[in-house]
């Protein structure tokens, strides 16, 4: 099994202690596995080898090794995670570097190299607990419905709006991830049918059904597809160059339609799919049904929206009922 490459760590000083070869032939074999067992996208395999890497060379500053997984021990990471806490990272970033901890030791466990997961009796930061931005009914009208400022004045500018529209349509019309719609591929929708094969997080496909507004825009923009993409890409969402469209540039195009339609906040992609969740619970959805559209594994995942549902109706009724309480 070929083994994954282990990039340097974001920052990463030439001074810093360096991992052992063995240390590396470990985490290697750890993104191998993770992609070969697990299906891991290549995303995922390269935000663990950052953060893995980034342990081992706190780990080796502190004398221990990765190499050595047996002799590593909870407080190794604590010492890790304090270090992170000291350097400023927010507390999510910190969360994320410790699950990759956890899951990279639990390899080690099942490899029967430790006995113990020792990133696993550490507890993670303490979240401030933030709900996820949403736009409103009407904002999201506006934006879906946003004029070009200025006008397009090439064939390429009115392409590439026909690309951004379909994909503004998808990520609300089915709430998808900006990974999953990024990810399609012009086969993997089914017009006729009404519905996208999705594939979600850890391998998980899904069969997401698409809004007659979404089909209509994917029809426009898969009319023009051909005039941009290059004839071997098989990417529905391509970019100016023809190939498959990057995440960096989907969200800017998405904050350029927020601004074209005059929205006092611009937002992300994401904030696309929780619009979705809420106003579909708001209008009376159960639950359920919203975590198998979302693609959620656990419903506690789901149940968040339900917070924000609530909280936006706690607000209409405080400011309008004459026999709510006002300040």
């Amino acid at each position: 099994m070929k083994r994954a490459r282990v990039p340097r760590a974001f920052g990463a000083e030439p001074g810093d202690a360096a991992p052992s070869a063995e240390a590396l032939r470990h985490v290697a074999d750890f993104l191998s596995w993770l992609s070969v067992e697990r299906g891991a996208p290549g995303t995922t395999r390269m935000a663990y080898a950052a953060d893995l890497d980034q342990l081992a060379r706190a780990l080796a500053a502190r004398g221990a090794d990765v190499g050595e997984p047996s002799a590593v021990t909870h407080r190794d990471i604590q010492a890790w995670v304090g270090a992170l806490y000291r350097a400023g990272l927010a507390k999510s970033t910190m969360a994320r570097k410790l699950a990759a901890a956890r899951s990279f030791f639990r390899y080690l466990q099942r490899q029967g190299l430790v006995t113990a997961n020792v990133a696993a009796q550490v507890h993670n930061p303490r979240q401030e607990r933030r709900q996820p931005r949403i736009l409103n009914v009407e904002e999201t009208a506006a934006l879906l419905s946003a004029e070009p400022a200025p006008p397009a004045t090439t064939p390429q500018e009115a392409t590439l709006r026909l690309r951004d529209l379909a994909l503004a349509e998808l990520l609300y019309g089915s709430g998808l991830r900006i990974s999953e719609a990024l990810g399609l591929d012009v086969d993997d929708l089914q017009l006729a049918g009404g519905v996208a094969r999705v594939m979600g997080k850890g391998g998980r496909e899904r069969m997401a059904p698409l809004s007659d507004a979404s089909r209509e825009a994917l029809h426009a923009w898969l009319a023009e597809r051909p005039y941009l993409a290059q004839a071997d890409s098989p990417a529905l969402f391509v970019g100016a160059r023809g190939r498959r469209l990057d995440r960096r540039e989907a969200s800017r195009r998405i904050a350029r339609l927020c601004r074209e339609a005059g929205l006092d906040v611009t937002v992300s992609p994401h904030a696309l799919r929780h619009s979705f969740a809420t106003h579909l619970l708001d209008a009376g959805a159960d639950l359920r049904s919203v975590q198998e559209l979302l693609g959620h594994r656990r419903l506690a995942t789901t149940q968040r929206y339900t917070q924000v549902s609530l909280e936006r109706l706690m607000r209409v009724y405080d400011a309008a009922h004459p026999r709510a309480k006002k300040d």
